[in-house]
């Protein structure tokens, strides 16, 4: 074959294409003037004639054009019926070869002809294909078999132009360099069957434009020749049947990630004749058949489904031409699958197989981050930075199966609802067309057979839901990594240095842990006297994200977002911009309504608003409107109290952070989000591991919640607590954590502002927050520099509006943020704002930071005051040192404390928006705050200690208690009551759920 037939075929090719895309652009301007039930009968008659002329074009010029319509075949769930009809004729039925040709190349092969091999040999084969044909034979020793012939001269058609230029290169005698050149400039040329085959698929598919074949093709141009070498496949076959440790004898009792099915033996083998041994079976397409033997489609479907999914996500070695044709289906009950045609075979790495398999469940959890996190490790790169387009784009791959009429219906629904989807962010990010910037090639031949499985499934008319079917094998291929637990994973603990002999300590605890299955993944870090002491990472991101967790790993942290959004709030009060014992209404007009114009700030810090349910019924109307900060915040505004302010301490679960957080705007007139780095994370040093809401460009570091499921059962032993809201009872608590993590690890859900459990940070972040406030808003030295990536280096630095434009607020601002700076008459409100307590030892600069000439300590009436050494040491930090609190009685105000007593409720367990510890004599000493879950966050004043501890298996606090233990035994701290337990003659099962973090 010459370069003449090269252009010969190519024409060919594209005169058909041109007349099939005219036969179907003229009749679609033709039905706009007709009616549906005759525009309907003139679709079928296009759809047959032009299926026909396909067919006729493939079996003419035979090859890889005949690869492409058996594919084509296969997708009853894309093209019309006429096609399949027409092109499922490519399976197994073409027009034979010449029974002389069998006999020549078998000769010429093994070196014996056919008489002296068998006594017995079909001249009729069983069936022809595009590259062979099978006859049926019996060997001299009596063994049934087939044998599979290559046709003589399908090499050359495939593989012709590619040796004449590859003479041609080598008659020219030129040098390496440009022998690349000119090879990368004629590879078009190579396969070109392959490279035209795009043109019939666009005009054939043109009505679905949503299926582009390109990278498909793309990749068969080098995977096809492989099918060309028999040997090759006598090899995959032996490495396929025995990973799927198929065996004659049937097993019922298989385990649920074993697969039942058939695969011939191999008896000899040369690189055109294949030997295999004879299995009995029915095709898949003789409907008739397989309804008078009584077999199942559902269960047979099912049953290659599920061996599969074994061969990509288990062995990682699978079969690439998954068509109707190399199926058999036993005739001998239970009818069990029989798969053939190993020729096309595909294997990956245990990298990419691990990233299919955490692709694939992330889509049956609606895990957003663990989707692009996957896209990311396999090379698959979209243009779109959104979540939602991303999940729909991969959830077409596992969709349930329909049947045919079913799928032509929902094929076109899917096309029109992502055409209109690309059309709005097209026109509001100025996109092109293309969706990817590059699409990996083990990629291209996953989704080929998750498309021609699905186009079996149509044809026999199975429903197979995907989610269910292969999800043991998928999660058999993390679990098997994220299984290695401590005692055989060596690197389960991140290998940071030690800090101390602690820590050292606090790692085998740790490994116990894990070893008990009470750890997936965990970080934590503490600061004593100043000086980091522990700082350790450990376990995996997620369930289904094996990667270790690194310092720098953002854990969701749920209601220890209250302490940052406390501490915000109290950083404006300290700037001059709110007063504690304001009526929220003053700086936030439409909060004024339904007898709420008496609820002060300090109302909702101390969680006495008598809003404590507001907002509650999200759960029930839409979760997912939490995500939407204007109108929560419009909903907060307009709710009505169950109770009179000031009367009773219940927890504002949910409430709280919308609270604070429209207090933060209106008082600030900026945004949550800018208050946030501008009061804690930038003079912290923490760039890039304390988020509410996180943005674009940390998904990779997102820890992935689950749920220790063992530990939530026992919340029906809790008895109703006093403290928590009527709809935040365990009773709701235990309804409510089972949807938490599939709801919280929905990227949309991660990027939206929920300032009461939204909280994502790394343990180092929040442990330099406490350690700050334990000083009185002395900001530490730098972190400790084993720690690695340092922290603060993260190059994202969020951008936010410059101020908030409410047309309401718009000349109220003022208003209200001189409102507390001027109330000083009465000696109340003097200790209710303290920006101008240090008047004269201090510089306030325009960044709204004060920097101290001498770096004391903040002060408190609490009987917390820092140990005796602590004046000394601070004596030599820097004179300049930086404080993002100038109130020296700040630690009085988080705890309503000393003269602050009177603004929160006596004997309360919340003082001003963060939980306070006390003394045997009833003195307070720290303060913090807890997540549901478990992540924590706390400090103790007198001993000048701060710890952290995020995690991303929820449980009661099992673990989180066991550490923080640890820790103050160790340091001989007292320990909170918080993370106390009963005696130990209390029963088993309440050791942990005495006091279970839900707070």
């Amino acid at each position: 074959m010459g370069w003449g037939n090269i252009y010969r075929r190519r024409a060919k090719v594209f005169t058909l294409a041109m007349i099939i895309y005219i036969d179907y652009k003229a009749l679609q301007k033709r039905e706009k003037f007709m009616k549906k039930l005759k525009s309907d009968a003139l679709w079928k008659k296009a759809h047959e004639r032009n299926a026909k002329r396909v067919f006729n074009l493939m079996v003419e010029l035979e090859g890889l054009w005949v690869k492409l319509g058996q594919y084509m075949s296969s997708r009853a769930d894309v093209l019309p019926s006429a096609f399949i009809s027409n092109l499922k004729q490519l399976q197994d039925s073409l027009p034979p070869r010449p029974f002389e040709e069998v006999c020549h190349t078998i000769e010429k092969e093994l070196g014996k002809s056919t008489k002296e091999l068998f006594l017995d040999f079909d001249e009729n084969p069983l069936a022809t294909a595009s590259i062979a044909q099978v006859h049926r034979a019996t060997l001299i020793d009596g063994q049934k078999v087939v044998v599979k012939v290559q046709h003589e001269d399908i090499k050359k058609i495939i593989l012709e132009v590619w040796k004449l230029l590859g003479v041609w290169l080598l008659r020219c005698c030129i040098g390496k360099q440009m022998f690349q050149s000119l090879w990368l400039f004629c590879m078009p040329f190579f396969l070109q069957d392959l490279k035209d085959a795009k043109s019939i698929v666009d005009w054939i598919a043109w009505a679905e434009p949503q299926y582009n074949f390109s990278p498909m093709i793309d990749e068969w141009c080098k995977e096809a020749p492989q099918e060309l070498d028999f040997n090759h496949e006598a090899e995959n076959t032996r490495t396929v049947s025995k990973n799927l440790g198929c065996t004659s004898k049937y097993d019922s009792n298989k385990p649920i990630n074993q697969v039942d099915v058939l695969i011939p033996e191999v008896i000899q083998s040369t690189e055109k004749v294949l030997i295999l041994e004879y299995m009995d079976g029915i095709r898949l397409n003789d409907f008739e058949s397989l309804e008078a033997c009584g077999a199942n489609n559902q269960k047979i479907v099912e049953e290659i489904t599920r061996a599969f999914a074994h061969q990509i996500y288990v062995d990682g070695f699978f079969n690439g031409d998954p068509h109707p044709g190399n199926f058999l289906v036993s005739k001998e009950p239970p009818h069990r699958p029989i798969l053939l045609d190993f020729g096309l075979t595909k294997r990956i790495s245990s990298s990419m197989k691990q990233s299919l398999a955490k692709m694939f469940l992330a889509t049956a959890e609606g895990d957003h981050v663990a989707l692009l996190s996957s896209f990311s490790e396999m090379g698959l790169k979209l243009r779109l930075d959104f979540p939602e387009q991303a999940m729909d784009f991969i959830s077409v791959f596992f969709r349930t199966s329909t049947s045919a009429s079913e799928a032509a219906e929902y094929a076109k629904s899917l096309g029109e609802r992502r055409a209109r989807n690309m059309k709005v962010l097209q026109e509001k990010m100025n996109l092109s067309q293309k969706e990817i910037d590059a699409f990996p090639g083990d990629m291209v031949i996953f989704s080929r057979v998750i498309g021609l499985l699905r186009g079996l499934s149509t044809t026999l008319d199975a429903r197979i839901v995907y989610h269910d079917v292969m999800r043991p094998f998928a999660e058999s291929v993390l679990q098997e990594k994220i299984a290695k637990g401590p005692s055989e994973n060596a690197q389960w603990i991140n290998d940071t240095p030690v800090h101390s002999d602690v820590e050292a300590k606090l790692r085998q605890i740790l490994v116990e842990l894990g070893n008990d299955d009470k750890i997936l993944g965990i970080q934590v870090c503490a600061y004593k006297d100043g000086e980091v002491i522990i700082d350790t990472a450990a376990g995996v991101l997620g369930r289904y994200d094996p990667r270790p967790v690194q310092p720098d790993s953002l854990f969701p942290v749920f209601s220890v977002t209250k302490g940052i959004a406390a501490g915000m709030l109290h950083w404006l009060v300290d700037n001059g911009k709110l007063n504690l014992n304001e009526n929220i209404a003053n700086i936030w007009p439409e909060f004024g309504t339904n007898g709420k114009n008496l609820i002060k700030v300090h109302h909702v810090l101390n969680h006495t608003s008598g809003l404590q349910n507001a907002l509650a019924n999200l759960r029930e109307e839409n979760p997912l409107l939490m995500a939407d900060w204007d109108e929560c915040l419009k909903r907060i505004a307009m709710s009505a109290p169950d109770t009179e302010p000031g009367q009773e301490q219940l927890y504002h679960y949910l409430s709280f952070g919308w609270l604070c957080g429209g207090i933060i705007e209106h008082a600030s007139g900026k945004k949550f989000q800018e208050i946030l780095e501008e009061a804690i994370v930038r003079p912290l040093n923490i760039e890039g591991e304390l988020y509410v809401g996180i943005p674009p460009g940390v998904e990779s570091r997102l820890a992935s919640l689950t749920l220790d499921k063992d530990d939530f059962s026992k919340l029906s032993k809790i008895a109703s607590r006093p403290e928590l809201p009527s709809t935040f009872q365990p009773e709701n608590i235990s309804q409510l954590v089972t949807a938490v993590p599939a709801l919280f690890n929905m990227l949309n859900v991660r990027r939206a502002i929920i300032p009461a459990a939204n909280g994502h940070c790394s343990a180092r972040a929040l442990a330099r927050y406490y350690a700050a406030l334990v000083d009185g808003g002395l900001v530490p030295p730098p972190h400790s520099s084993l720690s690695k990536p340092p922290l603060g280096t993260h190059p994202h630095i969020p951008k936010f509006p410059s101020e908030i434009t409410s047309k309401k607020q718009k000349g109220k601002k003022s208003k209200a943020a001189g409102s507390a700076s001027k109330k000083k008459g009465n000696g109340y409100e003097l200790k209710m704002n303290h920006s101008n307590d240090f008047k004269d030892g201090g510089e306030s600069n325009s960044d709204g930071y004060t920097r101290l000439a001498n770096g004391s300590a903040g002060g408190s009436s609490s009987d917390a005051s820092p140990p005796k050494g602590f004046a000394a040491s601070e004596n030599s930090r820097q004179s300049n040192a930086i404080r993002i609190f100038n109130n020296p009685r700040i630690h009085d105000e988080f705890m309503g404390a000393g003269e602050y007593r009177n603004l929160v409720l006596p004997n309360g367990t919340f003082g001003l928006g963060f939980r306070r510890f006390s003394s045997s004599d009833g003195s307070f000493y720290g303060f913090g705050h807890s997540g549901m879950g478990g992540s924590t966050g706390f400090c103790d004043i007198k001993n000048r200690f701060a710890i952290a501890v995020t995690l991303n298996k929820m449980s009661l606090g099992t673990a989180t208690r066991r550490i923080i233990q640890f820790v103050c035994s160790e340091l001989n701290i007292p320990l909170p009551d918080e993370y106390s337990v009963l005696s130990e003659t209390a029963p088993d099962e309440e050791l942990s759920i005495a006091r279970p973090l839900i707070n």
